[in-house]
This record gives structure tokens, C-alpha cells and sequence, in this order.
């Protein structure tokens, strides 16, 4: 500043009040001293329209720098703290932006700066006179992290230290830009981690960010989202940011654009205080009261400007500020301040009219005022007072700067009272470096020490902004130092409701069901149940059950899949037992009426011997459905294979025989007189015999190659619905060695058929060929049905039921049918008309197989009743074979 006359400060003085609202720094604050500290404070808030400031800031502005000279009040009278020497101070108003801010603060170096006036001369001729300005050694401020950066890229190249008790930014711990920088405070690193930690503790994984354009906001969003990348597990919806010059419209265009993600109800806020009461309002005017869930850094903290006015949509919003206590003396010094005695306040005045609602006569700054200030009003009396939450770290900052002044005047002027020549011109490096070492309980109580970056530790308190029936107000929930501490139990959302509101992009999957993560958003996901025999392995995976297992009923794991049988109360089996009842009934009926009439002409005619084979054929085949129902192990395995063919080989192995020699005897009676040979009873058992010991000779060989054993069939029964699913106890015969096991018995059978259609031209009063003919076709008809049944119903879920019926069924259709055929006719003679069961006179071999030749060719039956020419041949063969 250059001068050419002397100008004397003069006051001008409020004829009403006696008060001076202005003084010769209308703009700053000055205090003498034999040091001088820079301060820079938000006295004023952002101005509009081209004008640099705004409206008074009553706390974070005044509160602030009067915590400031207060600490350098209680500094000048400690003996202890800079004896003899008087600290002063330069308090600039940075209107809350860093453009402006940055001019003021050219004040600060101004000292540092040589001025050349040899070019300048006064109108009389005279060399200009120079106003000597301070020199400032160090700078308490600033307070929004933009305005910090700003001036600290000036004071870093005059190296004069900076103490700011208020800007957290990231970017300012940047010990290689920012050197001559440090903070009382911690930096929104720190703040951003505790805000992680909240919303992790609070479950809640899909947020969205809001910060103001700047430094403070920009760099803490940034820092948020660096720690949920190396966390993960929460996940970022949309980062929005506030412009410096909002326009008309952007806060509702915000809030709209938040609701496009609605399920990220939670919103993590860097914003300055004037943006946060915008968004507020936004959020209320667009009818979003409730939906939002707040989770704001220090600039909200506990303050109440931001929340007037808009409390309903401010409610349940999580904040957080760096640990702090008030400071019961800067209470009591403010509340005795009035116009009298803080006259070298600048600002105070305005801050006496805005905080008392009056009007300082014709030069006050509220223009239409309803009442004039008497000068008599009390604060904390007369209107509302509340110690500004940064008060501390100002008082702290001027401390620290002052411990580390003392520091340095111990080691260069030690002994020496007040200013020594070495400290006459103090050097803002070694400054810095005292700065950074000293460690001393602040104002609050805490210790108060800076890393190697300049930064003080991480201590919050969390609060919540809590709304009851009689008052609302911030709560004290938890606490964060390098860890949070929080209280779920003191939370609450809405008025007495204590529920914890949800966050997430997707809702847990239930029980069984896996997480398809969304690509490019990992806390997104659809919900997939692990379908048909998979179970839920993992969170994000389905796994197949081994295959004897099924999931269990949630699919979180596997379960044994429950085994059965086929059991005898099932409708499966009662039909064929009943069947096999009657048929063993019927069967022993027979076999009892033979045998009490053994020697009887029609008996004895049957051939005795092959009909008790026949019979034992038929009841083994009755038999069988006992050992195919029951329930299976080493022993019934064994019977089923020995008794599954036998029963049949038995029958058709006996008929067989007899229809091979009644063809024979027929063929050898057209050629001679001679009867053929191997017709005898013991002859026709032998060969029986033998083609049944080729059965047993295949199922020996079976028994060696493969020993009976059981197995649990999982196939069969096993459906679409693990539900229904399950495994069958069964013997090991596979349908191949079923039909192997049948298939003799059913070549007998054909082979026996064929034989049946050679003799079916023998006369029908002649011996058995014709039942024995009606015998096999109908039992091929049966087998023929069968066939297709049993293999048709391989695939069927009911297999093991309906195989095992249709197979006991066919078998006692076939043991019945021949039961029927041949021998129901003979027991119905034997027990109903024992007077043509007599026998008649014998006749030689060729003279009966004559008569029967020529019986045959007769139209009509000869002169004696049918039977008496089969019963005479039986008769007479039984004779010659004896």
C-alpha cells in the first residue's frame, strides 16, 4: 500500500449508541503484538450475484475467531506459555470462497514482498511513504478445505506454517504439495472410513454419494470410494456433486436423480452446510420425507441451521464430527461480550443486530428492523446460545502455534527475556518443524499431536438426528477411533420406531437359493433356486447331491434318499397274493384229491408221476409271488433266482415230455405195431428231469459268477421333485437275467406248443393232446401280453410295482390255466361222477391206437362214451411199461 500523506485512523461513532461499527480495518481484525498470527474465518457466507459476501455466519464466524482471540487472551497472561512476549493477530474474512479468500490473504505476505518506489512520486514531488505492514509468522485457518488448499499454494512459497482448525480434505495431507500445511483436525480419510464402517455396521451395501464442488467434498467422496473398492461389500449407485453456482432447479434435479436408485436409500454426504439445507429442502419439497437415509461428514456434525425449518426429513440422518468438548471458559467470555467491550470485533456489531433481531440506528445493516438495539442485551439471556462445534479446534490451533513459538524461543533465546535478535526475524521452516513436535493436552482435554503429514488423529463422535414427542435434537450413538463403537440400541428412524430401514440393491436370497451377481455391480444380484437335485453349496453356487442323496427341505444341504419296497399291504401286491392264495388252495386241492385217489382209472390214466411234476410245476409257480414281494436280502435273492424259472421249467418241462410222446406213440402207431421207445413212467421222469437240471445247471453257473446280493436302485424312482424321489430295494436281477432265467422255461413252453399243434389232429376223445393244446396257446397269449407290459413300463416311476405284479400275475395265469385245463375236468369226475372213474377191459396196443385211429375218422362218436378209448391206452401203455 503506498501513501503520500499519513492517514490517521479515525472512528466513526453512532450518535445513538455511542458504538463504532467501523474502524480503520473495516474489513480484518487487528491485534498488537510482538508476534503476529494470520486468522482466517468464514465470517460471511457466500455471496450472490456477483457480490464477494453474504449474510453473517453468527457461529462458524464469529464463534470462531472469537474462540481465536479469546486463546490469545489466555495465552498473553500465562506466564508459563511466551512470557514477555504478546501474541497479535490479522483476522481476515474469507466470505466461505476461496477466490476471495485468496485475496485477502495477500495481506499475510505482504511484509515479505519488496516494494519499489523509485517510480513513484507525490504531487508536490516528495518519495511516497510506505505503511509498514505486519509480518505474519503463521496463519490459524482456513476452515472449508478449498479455501485451505488455496492459500496454503501462496503461504507455501513465503513458508509461512498454517494450522487450519477445520479442513479435513484428503488432498491436503499431500506432504509434498502442502508442506507448510497442518490440522487439528483429522483429515475426511479418516472420516471416510468411519462413515464405512457405519454403513457396513448398519448393513446397508447399496449407497449413493453427494458432495459439493470442491476440495472438501469432491475429496472425501473420493476417499469413500476408494475404501469401498478395497473393502468391498458396498457398492456405489450414482456419485452426484453440487455446483459451486448452482442453478434454479439443481437441488430438485438432484434429488430426482437419487430417486432413480431408489433402493439406495442411504445417501453419504460431503456438502458443505449451505448445500445440505438446500438438499434438505429439495427432499421435503418433492414429497421424499422418510425415504432418505442421511449419512453426513462434519460439515453437518450437530449443527441445527442446517435442519431448521426441515426437521421431519432431516430425522434418523447419521453424522459425524471429530470428538469434541466444550469449552466452558470461552462460554463464559462469550456471554459477557457487548458492544462496549469487543469493540476490536469489526464484525460484531453486524453480529449483535443479526443475533438480537434490532437495528443499530441509521447506520445498521438491518434495514426495516421492527426495534432499535439498546446496547443492554444479553447473549444467552436474550437470545439463544450455542457453543459452535469448532471452537475447540481454533483454540487448539492458536495453542499449538503458540507451544511451538515457545519451543522455538527456548532454543534460541533461552534465558533471554521476551524477543531475542535471533528470533527478530522468524524462519517459517524451522517454525514448521516445532509445529509438527509438539504434543499438549488442547483445550478439550485431548492430546493434541500431528504425524509426519501434518494431520491430527481420527476421533469422532456419531449422532443422530432424533425427532421425539416433545423435542428433537443429535443424539450421541457411537464413537470412532480407528474402530467404530456404535449403540444399535439408541438409533432411531422415526419417531419411536426402532426398526433399521434397509440399503441394499438386493435382498438377501432365502435359504437354497444362489446370488447371479449383476456384472459390474457386485452388491447386485438375482436370486436363482437351486433347482432339481442341487443344493446350495455357497453363496453364489448349487452343487449336485450325490446321487443315493437328495437335497433337504431348505437346500442347504443333502439328505439320504428314503428307500423302499414293494410292501405287502400295498394294492400292488394284495391282488397278486390273492391270486397265488387261490391258485395254492386250488393247486393242493388237486394234488390232496390225486393222491386219495392215486389209484384210480382217470389218475392213473393222467400218468401219476408226470402229473404230480406238473402239479409241484404249477404250485412253484403259485409260490414264486411270495419271494417277488417280500422284502429283499441275501436269502429271498437266493430263492428268486432258484424258484423264479423252476416253477415254470417244472410245468412245461412235464408237459413237454408228454406232448413229445403222444406224438411219438401216434407217428411209431402208424408204422408198426411196436410201441415206441422211452414211454414208460420212469422214462418220461428221467427226461423231465433232465431238462429241468439244465435250468439248475444255469442258475449254478449264475450263483458262481454272480452271488446273489441286494442294491438300492436310485433310478427308478427317481423324479423331477427330489421330494418324490426314491430309492428302491431290490434283488441284483437285471431284466436280462430275468428273461435269461425265463428264457428256458419259455423255450419249453414253445417247444411244447409246437408239439401241441403236430398232435392237435389227434381225436378229441383221445388222451390230453387237446387240453394240453388249449394249455400252451393260451399261455403263449398271456407271455405275448407280457412282454410288452413289463418292458413297456421300464421307464415308468411305478416300475418296480407294475414289473413285479404283471410278472407274479403272468405266473399264475399260466399256473392257473393249465391247473384249469388239465386237471379240473379230471377232480370234477373224480369227486362228482366216481361211477365213470371204472376201469375197462384191456386191449392190445395196436388194436386201441386202431380204434382211436378210426374213432377219429368217424363223424359221430362210436358205441362207447367218450374217455373209455383215452382211458384204455393210458391204461394199456401203464401196462407194457410195467
Amino acid at each position: 500500500m503506498s501513501l503520500c500523506l499519513s492517514l490517521l485512523g479515525h472512528r466513526i461513532t453512532d450518535p445513538t449508541t455511542g458504538v463504532a461499527p467501523s474502524q480503520e480495518y473495516a474489513h480484518s481484525i487487528r491485534l498488537d503484538g510482538d508476534i503476529i498470527l494470520g486468522g482466517l474465518f468464514p465470517v460471511h457466507s457466500r455471496g450472490g450475484g456477483g457480490v464477494p459476501c453474504g449474510e453473517l455466519k453468527k457461529e462458524k464466524g464469529i464463534h470462531r475467531l472469537e474462540a481465536m482471540m479469546f486463546a490469545i487472551d489466555l495465552i498473553n497472561k500465562d506466564p508459563e506459555l511466551l512470557p514477555n512476549i504478546t501474541l497479535g493477530a490479522r483476522i481476515l474474512d474469507t466470505c466461505s470462497r476461496d477466490t476471495y479468500a485468496l485475496e485477502q490473504s495477500l495481506t499475510f505476505v505482504q511484509a515479505l514482498i519488496e516494494k519499489d518506489g523509485s517510480d513513484v512520486r507525490c504531487a508536490n514531488g516528495d518519495p511516497p511513504i510506505f505503511a509498514k505492514p505486519d509480518k505474519i509468522v503463521g496463519v490459524i485457518g482456513a476452515a472449508a478445505s478449498s479455501v485451505s488448499i488455496m492459500v496454503a499454494n501462496i503461504l507455501r512459497l513465503f513458508k509461512i506454517p498454517q494450522i487450519s482448525y477445520a479442513s479435513t480434505a484428503p488432498e491436503l495431507s499431500d506432504n509434498t504439495r502442502y508442506d507448510f500445511f497442518s490440522r487439528v483436525v483429522p483429515p475426511d480419510s479418516y472420516q471416510a472410513q468411519a462413515m464405512m464402517d457405519i454403513v457396513t455396521a448398519l448393513g446397508w451395501n447399496y449407497v449413493s454419494t453427494l458432495a459439493s464442488e470442491g476440495n472438501y467434498g469432491e475429496s472425501g467422496v473420493e476417499a469413500f470410494v476408494q475404501i469401498s473398492r478395497e473393502m468391498g461389500g458396498v457398492c456405489i449407485a450414482q456419485s452426484l456433486k453440487i455446483p459451486r453456482e448452482p442453478k434454479p432447479g439443481e437441488f430438485d434435479k438432484i434429488v430426482m436423480r437419487l430417486l432413480e436408485t431408489s433402493n439406495a436409500r442411504a445417501v453419504i454426504m460431503f456438502a458443505n452446510e449451505d448445500d445440505i439445507r438446500r438438499i434438505l429442502d429439495a427432499a421435503k419439497r418433492n414429497n421424499q420425507t422418510g425415504h432418505f437415509l442421511w449419512v453426513a461428514s462434519d460439515s453437518w456434525g450437530s449443527k441445527i441451521s442446517p435442519v431448521i425449518g426441515q426437521e421431519k426429513v432431516a430425522e434418523g440422518a447419521v453424522t459425524i464430527m471429530p470428538k469434541r468438548a466444550s469449552v466452558d471458559a470461552f462460554d463464559r467470555y462469550f456471554r459477557s461480550r457487548s458492544l462496549s467491550n469487543n469493540r476490536r470485533n469489526v464484525w460484531f456489531a453486524e453480529f449483535w443486530e443479526e443475533n438480537f433481531g434490532c437495528k443499530l440506528g441509521m447506520h445498521g445493516k438491518r434495514p426495516g428492523s421492527p426495534k432499535k438495539c439498546t446496547g443492554l442485551e444479553k447473549v444467552g439471556r436474550d437470545s439463544g446460545y450455542e457453543q459452535e462445534g469448532k471452537v475447540q479446534f481454533v483454540m487448539d490451533a492458536v495453542y499449538a502455534m503458540a507451544h511451538a513459538l515457545h519451543r522455538m524461543h527456548r532454543e534460541l533465546c533461552y534465558g533471554y527475556p521476551g524477543l531475542c535478535p535471533k528470533m527478530a526475524n522468524i524462519d517459517g521452516k524451522e517454525l514448521l518443524s516445532h509445529i509438527r513436535a509438539v504434543n499438549f493436552n488442547g483445550s478439550a482435554g485431548t492430546p493434541v499431536v500431528f504425524n509426519e503429514n501434518g494431520d491430527a488423529p481420527g476421533r469422532y463422535d456419531i449422532f443422530q438426528y432424533q425427532s421425539n414427542r416433545t423435542t428433537r435434537g443429535y443424539r450421541v450413538i457411537g464413537t470412532w477411533t480407528n474402530k467404530l463403537d456404535i449403540k444399535m440400541g439408541l438409533m432411531q428412524w422415526r419417531a419411536s420406531d426402532r426398526s433399521l430401514p434397509a440399503s441394499v440393491c438386493s435382498v438377501p436370497c432365502r435359504m437354497g437359493e444362489r446370488k447371479k451377481i449383476v456384472k459390474g455391480v457386485p452388491c447386485c444380484w438375482h436370486c436363482e433356486r437351486c433347482e432339481g437335485y442341487h443344493f446350495q453349496a455357497s453363496e453364489f453356487s448349487c452343487e449336485l447331491c450325490p446321487y443315493e442323496q437328495r437335497p433337504d427341505a431348505n437346500r442347504t444341504g443333502c439328505q439320504d434318499i428314503p428307500i423302499i419296497k414293494l410292501e405287502w399291504h400295498s394294492p400292488w401286491a394284495v391282488i397278486p397274493v390273492f391270486i397265488s392264495m387261490l391258485g395254492i388252495v386250488a393247486t393242493t386241492f388237486v394234488i390232496v384229491t390225486f393222491v386219495r385217489h392215486n389209484d384210480t382209472p382217470i389218475v392213473r390214466a393222467s400218468g401219476r408221476e408226470m402229473s404230480y411234476v406238473l402239479l409241484t410245476g404249477i404250485f412253484l409257480c403259485y409260490a414264486i409271488t411270495f419271494l417277488m414281494i417280500a422284502a429283499p436280502d441275501v436269502g429271498v435273492c437266493s430263492f428268486r433266482r432258484i424258484f423264479l424259472g423252476l416253477g415254470m421249467c417244472f410245468s412245461y418241462a412235464a408237459l413237454l415230455t408228454k406232448t413229445n410222446r403222444i406224438h411219438r406213440i401216434f407217428e411209431q402207431g402208424k408204422k408198426s405195431v411196436t410201441a415206441p421207445r422211452f414211454i414208460s413212467p420212469a422214462s418220461q421222469l428221467v427226461i423231465t428231469f433232465s431238462l429241468i437240471s439244465v435250468q439248475l445247471l444255469g442258475v449254478f453257473v449264475w450263483f458262481v459268477v454272480d452271488p446273489p446280493h441286494t442294491f438300492v436302485d436310485y433310478g427308478e424312482q427317481r423324479t423331477q421333485d427330489p421330494a418324490a424321489a426314491r430309492g428302491v430295494l431290490k434283488c441284483d436281477i437285471s431284466d436280462l437275467s430275468l428273461i435269461c432265467s425265463l428264457g428256458y422255461s419259455i423255450l419249453l413252453m414253445v417247444t411244447c406248443t409246437v408239439y401241441a399243434i403236430k398232435t392237435r389232429g389227434v381225436p378229441e376223445t383221445f388222451n390230453e393232446a387237446k387240453p394240453i393244446g388249449f394249455t400252451m396257446y393260451t399261455t403263449c397269449i398271456i407271455w405275448l401280453a407280457f412282454i410288452p407290459i413289463f418292458f413297456g413300463t421300464a421307464q415308468s416311476a411305478e416300475r418296480m410295482y407294475i414289473q413285479t405284479t404283471t410278472l407274479t400275475i403272468s405266473l399264475s395265469l399260466s399256473a392257473s390255466v393249465s391247473l384249469g385245463m388239465l386237471y379240473m375236468p379230471k377232480v370234477y369226475v373224480i369227486i362228482f361222477h366216481p361211477e365213470q372213474n371204472v376201469p375197462k377191459r384191456k386191449r392190445s396196443f395196436k388194436a386201441i391206437v386202431t380204434a382211436a385211429t378210426m374213432s377219429g375218422k368217424l363223424q359221430k362218436g362210436g358205441d362207447r362214451p367218450n374217455g373209455e378209448v383215452k382211458t384204455e391206452l393210458c391204461e394199456s401203455m401203464e401196462t407194457n411199461s410195467e
